[in-house]
């Protein structure tokens, strides 16, 4: 499954109303490290039909990124029954996402 960017209008039906776990990947156009991390939550999309990864621009949704308290990105927000469970900011290996995701 690839990663779906999403905004502010889909984040209610696609995060917090999903039935699996949702890791939000906030990120932006300009961002090196998020670029970097990319490859790796395309990865993790694929092998883990359980999880539904999905990406937000925080300059495109900044009411989102103020809203759950992002400062510093890339920033991963495992959400789970609609709350967040779990995060991680800052470049990131695969391992550490996967091990993000056994929260």
């Amino acid at each position: 499954m690839a990663i779906r960017e999403i905004n502010h209008a889909d984040f209610e039906e696609l995060v917090l109303k999903s039935d699996k776990p949702v890791l939000v990947d906030f990120n932006a156009t300009w961002c090196g490290p998020c670029r970097m991390l990319k490859p790796a939550l395309e990865e993790v999309a694929a092998e883990r039909p359980d999880v539904v990864v999905v990406g937000i621009d925080i300059d495109e949704n900044s009411d989102l990124a103020e809203e759950y308290d992002v400062f510093s990105i890339p920033c991963l927000v495992l959400f789970k029954d609609g709350a967040e469970a779990d995060r991680s900011v800052g470049l990131i290996p695969k391992e550490a996402i996967l091990g993000l995701l056994a929260q």
